[in-house]
């Protein structure tokens, strides 16, 4: 068995339950750090909206908008959307935790989906990962950015983009009941 970036995809939900489940265990959350965890989430769940939008899955290769800064703004914002939710937990153990899963699985599947494009888009999606950094975004938008590609709130509910925002208050609402269930 190979531990390439197919197997850490495949473990990723099979590990991301457990996870959660410590992570929980471990949070010590408190009214103060819950609200600015929920603006750090919110600035991520708005990257994602942004990205979703341009987003056309199996159609064509998404270099507008967010993604003429980053070529994975969606893992971005779940990046920040994580880190806004390890703080709202008040825990560093959870903290850990959070930022271990994310690392580990998510730099897997961003290869895995790195060769894919490869495969589908070739020298087009070549052009863009020299202008593009994987990850961490640039200051300025590529060259290679289509300007006439627009944000569309229909692309967003295609993506079903609106469910990190429901899960997201969700695990901010599993929070405030941790915090209410210690103060009793």
């Amino acid at each position: 068995m190979s531990l390439g970036p197919d197997f850490f995809t495949r473990l990723r939900v099979k590990i991301a339950y457990p996870t959660a489940l410590a992570v929980f265990w471990f949070a010590r959350p408190i009214p103060l750090v819950i609200i600015l965890g929920a603006l750090i989430g919110g600035i991520g769940l708005c990257i994602r909206a942004s990205a979703a939008g341009y987003l056309r899955k199996q159609e064509t290769l998404a270099i507008a908008g967010p993604y003429a800064y980053t070529r994975n703004p969606l893992y971005l914002g779940s990046g920040v959307l994580m880190a806004g939710l390890a703080v709202a937990a008040n825990s560093w153990i959870s903290a850990v935790l959070s930022v271990g899963y994310f690392t580990v699985f998510y730099v897997a599947v961003m290869r895995r989906e790195e060769a894919e494009l490869r495969r589908r888009f070739g020298s087009a999606f070549e052009d863009y990962a020299r202008a593009v950094p994987i990850f961490f975004p640039s200051l300025t938008p590529s060259p290679t950015s289509a300007e006439s590609d627009t944000f569309s709130w229909i692309q967003y509910r295609k993506n079903r983009e609106y469910r990190a925002a429901a899960g997201f208050l969700f695990v901010l609402g599993l929070l405030v009941m941790i915090w209410a269930y210690r103060l009793s």
